[in-house]
């Protein structure tokens, strides 16, 4: 059913501008489709191959999320027991527990989004994430997508273990498998690797570190992947792979389970994870009941090509196919701007002194902030859970958002008394520079 899949694939690749992709099929437990297109290196003219390795992105977290299981059945790690409450900063007063390890699996941990990424021989030290590792919510309470719940689960393996992860992830996850072309970290060995490009064709450096490596750093051939994606459960006890693919809501169309999106309602249950980031675009869906599992690996920042990949590929495979079972976006609840009109100020905090801000909302959704001296405009508009989110064309005033986080986002819904929510320092895609640092902090304002 996927005669012309070259010419598919090829077509895709030219249209979005996406140097290469690598596809891997398997169907009852046999790789019966392995190709590659385009070029893993393109000043080098090096065309992709079936073993060329790829940076996972995102797909890491599966990974991550079956070690998680193993030495849990083992009784290594209890996934119900909360972390020790140094591990992570509550909010002053909040009386609340830390997050198990279930609930860090499953992103209802109480942490909020954050990335960060260091590039090549960048002389300056990593980022501390232990600042920014932090609760917003009580665990349990919520979801919301946390590459640092990963980066706690990942020290939890590893001292439970005595191993570093990836030894870890290699030892009990890709061995067993007999997947020898994965692993966590720079790819090691002789085999290919490919260039990671932003979204206008310029090469990234292949070095890479980031305080959230069970999140984000895993790599893999396409065919691995579509293997690991068919037999992980084979490592786990049944309820323990029962538990990953029973997903609390997360959108009317998707759940997330233990590492895995799990599709809900009509057609037969898919199990995926994406990935992305700067110069990767990833994708690895399995479907049980059809015994099947699918791999698309691109080397762009840009999701467009995989996306029509992924497409072409489950529409033929999987009766009843819809892309809404392996996409998080949902419809969000509609909101009304009106609880965050005004005027307010308060503080936004970092990781040194308290940054002073002020707020104008307009009832139209003008919106004004003056922070470090200045003011800039942005428009307000009320999101899914939040009552107001606007970004602003401004730099918080840190030593960490200086680094390659230009922008400030403000999400904020209302309190008693005020709006408090998050200021998200960040870049916006790869177009100019590398993709930047996402950098969460806690914001409160107050009428005035």
């Amino acid at each position: 059913m996927l005669d012309g899949l070259g010419e598919f694939c090829t077509a895709a690749l030219a249209a979005h501008d996406c140097p290469s992709a690598s596809v891997a099929v398997v169907r009852d437990g046999t790789l019966v489709l392995a190709e590659a297109y385009g070029l893993a290196d393109v000043a080098a003219g090096r065309p992709a191959t079936p073993e060329t390795r790829y940076v996972l992105a995102s797909i890491t977290k599966p990974v991550t999320a079956t070690a998680a299981g193993v030495l849990a059945d083992r009784g290594l790690i209890d996934l119900d027991a909360p972390l020790p409450a140094d591990a992570v900063t509550m909010p002053p007063g909040a009386g609340w527990p830390a997050p198990t390890p279930r609930q860090l699996l499953q992103h209802r941990g109480g942490l909020t989004a954050h990335y960060d990424f260091r590039y090549g021989d960048d002389p300056r030290p990593p980022i501390d994430a232990s600042w920014y590792t932090r609760l917003y919510r009580r665990p349990g309470s919520g979801y919301e997508y946390a590459n640092l719940g990963y980066g706690l689960l990942g020290a939890l393996l590893e001292s439970a273990s005595g191993l570093p992860l990836a030894r870890l992830l290699t030892r009990e996850v890709f061995d067993p498998l007999g997947l020898h072309s994965s692993g966590l970290g720079a790819p090691t060995g002789a085999g290919p690797v490919a260039t990671r490009y932003s979204i206008d064709g310029r090469g990234y450096p292949a070095e890479l570190s980031t305080s959230h490596p069970g999140a984000t750093t895993g790599f893999a051939t396409a065919s691995e992947l579509a293997l690991f994606g068919h037999r992980y459960d084979t490592l786990l006890r049944p309820e323990t792979v029962a538990a990953t693919r029973d997903g609390a809501p997360i959108s009317d169309h998707l759940g997330y389970g233990l590492g895995w999106c799990v599709s809900r309602g009509a057609g037969p249950l898919i199990v995926s994870h994406g990935g992305g980031m700067g110069g990767v675009a990833t994708m690895l869906v399995t479907v049980p009941e059809l015994a099947l599992s699918v791999a698309v690996l691109t080397n762009c920042t840009s999701k467009a090509a995989r996306d029509a990949i992924v497409d072409h590929v489950l529409r033929a495979e999987v009766p009843g196919y819809r892309p809404a079972a392996i996409s998080p976006a949902g419809t969000a609840p509609v909101r009304r701007l009106a609880p965050a009109v005004g005027d307010w100020s308060g503080t936004i905090t970092t990781p040194g002194d308290p940054v002073p801000v002020t707020l104008r909302i307009d009832p139209d959704g003008g919106a004004e902030l003056t922070l470090a001296g200045g003011s800039t405009t942005a428009t307000a508009t009320p999101s899914g859970e939040w009552d107001c989110t606007a970004t602003f064309d401004v730099q918080l005033p840190t030593t960490d958002a200086r680094r390659n986080s230009p922008l400030l986002g403000l999400v904020l819904t209302a309190t008693p008394g005020g709006l408090s929510g998050v200021a998200r320092a960040y870049r916006d895609g790869d177009r100019t520079g590398w993709l930047g640092n996402l950098l969460s902090h806690p914001v409160h304002l107050t009428g005035r």
